[in-house]
C-alpha cells in the first residue's frame, strides 16, 4: 500500500511542482518588492508590510502543500478515527485541481451536506481516491479537451453507507476488463503495473467498505467508494 501510495505521488510530481512554484514565485516577487520599497530610503511602512504580509501568507500556502504530501505518504500504523467525507476530499482538493489543470481536464465537485462521519483511516481514502482520479485522467487523455470532465461526488446511499465517487467522460472500461478490473496484477495499460485497483479495493475492505464500477451514459465509467457510516 505504502509503494501504491508513493508511486500515486511519484505520477502527480509535474503538478505538484506546478503548485509549489506559484507560491515561491510569489514570496520571491514581494521579497523583491520589500527591497526596492527599502532601498528608496524613506520606505512606505505600509507598503513594506503589506509586502511581507503577502510573504506569509504565500509560505503558510507552500507549507500547507507540503504537509498534505506528507500526510500522504505517511507510512505509519494505520490511525482510524471518525472523519468527515467531504473534509477529506477537501483537503487534497487543491492537488487535484492541478493535477487535472495539467492534464486539460474540468474537474467539478458535488459534495452532499450533513453527511455521517465515517470511521477511517484518512490517509489511505485520500490514496484511493487519487489512484481514481489518476486512472479517470489516463482514461481521458484520448478524448478531446473540450470533452474532459471529471466529477467527484459524496452522498449517503440507500443503505445508509457514505459513498464517494468519481466518473468521467472516457471511454468508459471494457467489457473483458470489467470482471477482472479489480484483480492483483491485471491491466490494461501498457506500463501498468496492475495494483492500483486491486489495492484501492483491498483498503475499503479494510475499512468494511468495498469498491465499485458502473457504466456513464453515454460514455464513460464511475468508480465508487462505499464506507459504513461510524
Amino acid at each position: 500500500m505504502h509503494v501504491s501510495r508513493l508511486a500515486t505521488i511519484g505520477e502527480m510530481a509535474s503538478g505538484v511542482a506546478h503548485e509549489l512554484n506559484q507560491p515561491l514565485t510569489a514570496i520571491s516577487t514581494y521579497a523583491q518588492a520589500c527591497t526596492r520599497l527599502i532601498d528608496r530610503g524613506e520606505p512606505s511602512l505600509g507598503d513594506v508590510r503589506d509586502a511581507l504580509h503577502e510573504i506569509a501568507s504565500q509560505a503558510i500556502r507552500a507549507g500547507g502543500i507540503i504537509g498534505r504530501l506528507r500526510n500522504l505518504v505517511h507510512s505509519g500504523e494505520t490511525e482510524r478515527r471518525p472523519n468527515d467525507i467531504n473534509a477529506l476530499v477537501s483537503e487534497v482538493r487543491e492537488l487535484m485541481e492541478t493535477d487535472a489543470r495539467v492534464h486539460e481536464v474540468s474537474l467539478r465537485l458535488e459534495l452532499a451536506a450533513g453527511l455521517p462521519p465515517v470511521s477511517v483511516d484518512g490517509a489511505q481514502i485520500q490514496h484511493v481516491l487519487l489512484n481514481l482520479l489518476r486512472n479517470a485522467l489516463e482514461a481521458l487523455a484520448i478524448v478531446e479537451p473540450a470533452q474532459r470532465e471529471i466529477a467527484i461526488r459524496t452522498a449517503r446511499a440507500g443503505d445508509g453507507d457514505v459513498e464517494l465517487s468519481l466518473s468521467d467522460t472516457g471511454p468508459g472500461v471494457a467489457p473483458d476488463a470489467v470482471g477482472r478490473m479489480f484483480e492483483p496484477f491485471f491491466t490494461t495499460k501498457e506500463a501498468g503495473t496492475g495494483l492500483g485497483l486491486a489495492i484501492s479495493a483491498t483498503i475499503l475492505r479494510l475499512h468494511g467498505g468495498r469498491l465499485g464500477h458502473r457504466p456513464v451514459s453515454p460514455a464513460g465509467a464511475c468508480f465508487f467508494a462505499r464506507l459504513p457510516a461510524a
